[in-house]
């Protein structure tokens, strides 16, 4: 199982959570960024492909969902000003590289990395979600799990219409055959009651503050 380390320094963070907690929200920021970056660089080179363009604007809304967390605790955001391509985590820096010299080679291994993203993506999530118990965050890595599970499907089903039978590399088959096997939903979107929620604990939070 691949999982890699946020390098992001959390000393600066005055917050409830710790630092495995803060570490992955940090990770999860960039590893969106990274999705979301590799699939744009994709639909520039592949434009006949919608699959990229729809799966970027939704990575960047996982972006946007993480930055949330960020935001409430009173996070530095790892991501800051950085163009696409750029990130604080020199292994996501790294990976970023190689899943693009990947892609361009063609159609057929660009999506492959697209699957391959959302494998590393689904563990990722699962083991972050391991090592929390703050509802928010663990309510948005579940609407990131499903996502990267919908996006993996679309991904292989895309795959099979090329005539490619995608074998994956991360996830076990069990779990991979489970996930394709299952019928693709929406997520579990934020629902907008706890939205309202987090909103007033916050709004108290700075009243009292």
């Amino acid at each position: 199982m691949l999982t890699l380390t946020s390098s992001f320094s959390v000393s600066a963070a005055l917050v409830d959570l710790n630092d495995e907690e803060m570490a992955g929200v940090f990770f999860m920021r960039e590893e969106e960024k990274l999705a979301r970056d590799v699939y744009l660089i994709f639909a520039d080179l592949y434009p006949i492909y919608s699959i990229f363009s729809n799966i970027a604007s939704s990575e960047q809304q996982h972006m946007d969902s993480v930055k949330r967390i960020i935001d409430r605790y009173g996070l530095n955001d790892p991501v800051g000003d950085n163009l696409i391509g750029e990130f604080t985590d020199d292994s996501l820096q790294d990976l970023f590289s190689t899943l693009v010299t990947q892609g361009i080679q063609s159609i057929i291994e660009a999506l492959k990395v697209g699957a391959a993203i959302e494998e590393i993506d689904i563990l990722d999530i699962k083991d972050y979600l391991e090592i929390t118990d703050e509802r928010m965050i663990n309510r948005i890595y579940n609407n990131l799990l499903d996502g990267s599970e919908n996006h993996l499907r679309a991904f292989v089903n895309e795959l099979s219409m090329q005539g490619v039978f995608y074998q994956p590399h991360y996830l076990d088959d069990e779990t991979f055959n489970d996930i394709i096997d299952a019928d693709s939903d929406s997520g579990r979107n934020v629902l907008i009651w706890d939205e309202f929620m987090d909103w007033v604990r916050g709004l108290f939070g700075w009243l009292n503050g």
